[in-house]
């Protein structure tokens, strides 16, 4: 469904990705490890038609060319980016952060049944629908931007680094969630640092280093590679 075929993303004379190919198929939960720096961010900005990437890359989408597209362009060809931060409006209520991720869509019928469907995923949001989000704890906060990119009702969603500054136990709820959305039928293309929780509930996986793909394989063959264990695990 995705295919990434040597992605490069340059800052000036620094390239911050650098001839990167993954695949993310049909169904699947996918996994891309790294450390902070090692490019994951500026991938996911590329795929979602944030940064240019430079000649030569290509994105594909269920066949379709993405490489020069806008960002909402790529919205209406079915993917969704969650950023690493939330980049939440803090000032806005939840309702009205939810219902920016729907910014794309006229119906307000089929907005309010997007709507119902990102409550079931977080009832404890309910309560503070009318709520500033920035006044939210952090996972909350997490929950809200998770929501608001469902809202576009993507086919494959771009989740980047959910768990960062969140306690562990919210960790394993978030991840659940976000487990039960690929169970549900969406894609998920996944950045983590924490490959332990991430590896539990992908299929496939990515390592990335320095802008470069260093390894890849099934979930179960990285949870047991000797290097992602010493650099993630602490084995």
């Amino acid at each position: 469904m995705l295919s990434v075929a040597g992605l490069t993303v340059s800052y000036g004379p620094f390239q911050a990705v650098s001839d990167v190919s993954l695949d993310v198929r049909a169904g699947e939960l996918v996994v891309l490890l790294g450390a902070n720096g090692a490019g994951k961010t500026t991938l996911f900005r590329a795929l979602s038609g944030m940064t240019r990437a430079t000649a030569g890359s290509r994105i594909t989408f269920d066949g379709r060319d993405l490489t020069m597209l806008k960002p909402g362009a790529i919205v209406d060809a079915g993917m969704s980016h969650c950023p690493e931060g939330r980049k939440l409006f803090p000032a806005l209520s939840v309702m009205n952060n939810l219902r920016l991720g729907a910014y794309r869509c006229g119906d307000r019928a089929e907005i309010e049944r997007r709507l119902e469907r990102v409550l079931s995923l977080f009832p404890t949001l309910k309560e503070r629908l009318g709520d500033p989000a920035g006044a939210l704890s952090g996972g909350q906060q997490q929950m809200v931007a998770i929501g608001r990119a469902l809202m576009a009702e993507p086919r494959l969603l771009l989740l980047d680094e959910p768990s960062v500054s969140l306690a562990p136990k919210v960790v394993r709820q978030v991840l659940e969630t976000v487990a039960a959305i690929n169970r549900a039928g969406t894609m998920v293309l996944l950045a983590e640092q924490n490959a332990y929780a991430a590896l539990h509930i992908a299929n496939r996986g990515y390592v990335l280093e320095a802008g470069r793909v260093v390894l890849e394989g099934s979930a179960g063959d990285l949870m047991q590679h000797d290097e992602v264990r010493r650099a993630y695990m602490g084995a």
